[in-house]
């Protein structure tokens, strides 16, 4: 107890575990050990294909996935002190969540999230319950789902409950791709679209290529946020991040203190950054260093280590219950369910394109300046002053960015 006690001093993520009104030893000791591990790998297998999604898991010395009985990571109160953030909006926007494939057990396992940190009981989606409820439908807006991927699905339920833990009372639809091709995944972005989403949350991409311009089309609609991950392999550009027309989301390491209070963040290692290759820089853009788009817009919380708690139990790696996820997939359902928060009209068929007119800093961003992700020797793979690769403008600081 007394080394566990003279870590707790040292360390402000765990402290910030002692804080949960549910916590016990049992917590902190588990947390403790995914920390001295410090072990984590991808969940979804790189696709030569298309897309893979953008999640980490704590795992132990041998790879496999750990879990636990209780939650390990960061929770609501969490991520709400640290970017001083209401738990609910006065006009609840609807968030849809796109993942390829299907996540058979996502409505069971949200309801044990829900229970679990105390927030209310999420209905499924109805013709008599249309606002703060849960729907799940295919690429076409059916109910014959997509075969089942494991990993996929432990994203899924990241991106599920990490968006609605942010939002608690805004409308969650989650649209299954039939599969990881971008043809699959951009059909369920039309569909999202088409359902009536305002915000729009993906995690996942891949590296760049020369037809990617193609998809773009997909995204150019006033009105709505489409958000992206950058990337978790560090510096290097991804897509569809890539795109002028969506908000690329980098990752952070996030400390907090006992009472949930920000108290630093670091750019994470993984985060992706860097120059498109192949699209055009916006014109909200003015970093000198890319003559294209430059990689990301904004960050949030992202390191394995600080990373989210995840209920999922569809035996991912054969094991099911509470997992530790990192990655920009979980960065980026945050900056989705802050969206969904303050749900402004957004005027451009950019939403990106607000945050860089509307930021300031220790009014409404956090400016990130250390860390690095990369050794490219400049702003685009290091915390800097003002605008940076790995975490765009910076980390929320309540509503007004958005």
């Amino acid at each position: 107890m007394k080394h566990l006690q003279k870590i707790l001093a040292l360390t402000p993520l765990l402290v910030a575990v002692l804080s949960f009104t549910s916590a016990s030893m049992t917590y902190a000791d588990a947390h403790l050990a995914h920390l001295l591990k410090g072990a984590h790998h991808k969940v979804c297998d790189v696709s030569t294909q298309g897309a893979h999604c953008f999640a980490q898991v704590i795992a132990d010395k041998s790879g496999s996935p750990t879990t636990q009985t209780v939650p390990t990571g960061y929770g609501p109160a969490q991520l709400h002190g640290a970017y001083q953030l209401p738990t609910t909006s006065l006009k609840p926007a609807t968030i849809a969540i796109v993942d390829a494939y299907d996540a058979p057990n996502i409505t069971s396992d949200l309801a044990t999230y829900n229970k679990t940190f105390g927030l209310q009981v999420f209905p499924n989606c109805s013709a008599t319950v249309t606002t703060s409820c849960f729907q799940k439908v295919n690429q076409n807006g059916g109910t014959l789902y997509p075969l089942r991927n494991s990993g996929w699905a432990l994203e899924t339920s990241l991106d599920v409950e990490t968006a609605h833990q942010i939002c608690q009372n805004c409308k969650i639809i989650l649209v299954e791709a039939n599969s990881a091709s971008y043809n699959s995944l951009m059909t369920a972005v039309d569909r999202a679209r088409l359902m009536g989403a305002t915000v729009i949350s993906n995690s996942y991409g891949s590296d760049e290529f020369g037809s990617e311009t193609v998809y773009d089309a997909h995204f150019k609609y006033p009105g709505i946020a489409f958000v992206f991950s950058s990337g978790d392999s560090g510096y290097g550009a991804t897509y569809p991040a890539a795109s002028g027309l969506v908000t690329a989301v980098g990752g952070t390491t996030l400390n907090i203190d006992a009472a949930n209070t920000w108290q630093s963040e670091s750019v994470w290692t993984g985060s992706g950054s860097g120059c498109s290759a192949f699209e055009l820089k916006p014109s909200f853009q003015t970093d000198t260093s890319c003559a294209r788009r430059s990689i990301a817009d904004i960050a949030a919380d992202a390191d394995p280590s600080t990373g989210v708690a995840v209920y999922d139990s569809y035996a991912y790696g054969g094991s099911r219950g509470w997992f530790q996820v990192g990655g920009t997939s979980v960065s980026a359902p945050i900056i989705a369910g802050i969206y969904g928060l303050a749900n402004n009209v957004i005027p451009t068929a950019s939403a990106n394109s607000v945050l860089y007119s509307n930021y300031s800093y220790a009014t409404n961003l956090h400016d990130i300046l250390a860390g690095t992700n990369g050794s490219c020797g400049t702003y685009l793979c290091q915390g800097a002053s003002g605008y940076d690769g790995p975490s765009g403008l910076g980390s929320p600081l309540g509503l007004g960015t958005f």
